[in-house]
């Protein structure tokens, strides 16, 4: 998929090509079409891009970042995708709204600031000192974004807690399970820290793949 990146924004890497291997699987399915789809996050727009190939009605894309609010912006009108494209926090600017489909791949990756900068690059995949700093508030989130039917898929690494989001979604009322998985590497940002991971005890004491997992959640 061709997409314009300015500095700044993040690429879309393994994560987003997990997310967008279940986005087609559930576009062959039936479960993407016609559907209104809310991307959080949405960077380059990558994932929002697919879910409309795949089908979806209409498409709505948030980021905190100006520069990927633009993007995103951009690459959807360059791939012909009429999609509202708003900049906020989270659900914050389409409440009270709701949709069919949410879309997620949030920062997931350990650090040591409090809270992550939201001024460097790094706000791109930094989220608290457990990984969990939005996951938890778009577990929590989700339910009131979500039409009777709707569905939330959300990507993320085994690092920042499989389990913990299984949980975090169950306590808001929603049933969820693991619906993908694939192990890569470690990118450059991980492999930097790894001492301090496995000081924490979040990276076993030979491990060099992370495994990232695609959760979906709908309404119990």
């Amino acid at each position: 998929m061709l997409l314009v990146r300015p500095p700044g924004v993040y690429r879309a890497q393994e994560d987003t090509s997990l997310l967008r291997q279940v986005l087609r699987r559930r576009g062959r399915r039936g479960l993407v079409e016609g559907r209104s789809v809310l991307d959080i996050g949405s960077g380059t727009g990558a994932l929002g891009i697919e879910a409309f190939r795949a089908g979806a009605a209409d498409l709505t894309a948030i980021d905190l970042s100006r520069r990927s609010v633009l993007t995103s912006w951009l690459n959807s009108r360059l791939h012909g995708i009429p999609a509202t494209v708003r900049r906020g926090d989270l659900f914050s600017p389409v409440n009270p709204h709701r949709f069919d489909l949410v879309l997620a791949n949030p920062p997931y990756v350990p650090t040591a600031d409090r809270p992550p900068s939201r001024h460097r690059m790094a706000r791109c995949w930094d989220a608290g000192p457990d990984g969990r700093v939005l996951l938890d508030r778009i577990c929590a989130g989700a339910p009131s974004a979500l039409d009777e039917d709707g569905t939330l898929l959300v990507v993320q690494s085994g690092i920042a807690g499989e389990q913990a989001t299984l949980d975090r979604c169950e306590e808001a009322g929603l049933v969820a399970e693991t619906v993908a998985r694939a192990r890569i590497p470690f990118g450059p940002v991980l492999r930097a820290r790894v001492p301090e991971l496995r000081t924490r005890g979040l990276l076993g004491p030979d491990q060099v793949e992370e495994e990232l997992v695609v959760i979906e959640a709908r309404h119990g």
